[in-house]
């Protein structure tokens, strides 16, 4: 099974911060299912740190690449077809990132792991 990691389900992942639900960390390592990573996710982590929202404890280009060989995550690369997707999006969240995770995976026909509710509003499924 392929699923989209919400951008602070990989961070808790790689992290291991006890904020991420079993059933996410079990799907993560669960040998048959690709784990997808969006540009969207570390574009947002790259934002949060240049206004001092967030700090690794790397740079974060190394950080993104030693996670993502790491854990054998995939980036999922954003496609026009997903732009388009979002262009067609209602607003039942106004988070940027978050919606074109929704429409990535609305166009990809996949999974979102996300412990944010508000992406049920949307026809993807949430894992949590």
């Amino acid at each position: 099974m392929r699923l989209l990691l919400d951008t602070h389900a990989f961070l808790w992942f790689v992290l291991k911060d006890a904020h991420l639900s079993a059933t996410a960390a079990n799907r993560i390592v669960d040998p048959n299912n690709e784990i997808l990573v969006s540009p969207a996710s570390y574009w947002e982590i790259a934002i949060k740190i240049s206004i001092g929202k967030y700090k690794l404890n790397a740079p974060l280009e190394a950080f993104i690449t030693k996670a993502l060989s790491d854990n054998g995550f995939v980036i999922l690369p954003i496609e026009p077809r997903h732009a388009a997707a979002l262009s067609t999006l209602p607003f039942h969240h106004r988070d940027p990132f978050d919606r074109i995770l929704i429409a990535q995976a609305m166009v990809e026909q996949i999974s979102v792991i996300s412990g944010d509710p508000a992406l049920d509003a949307y026809p993807v499924k949430r894992v949590w």
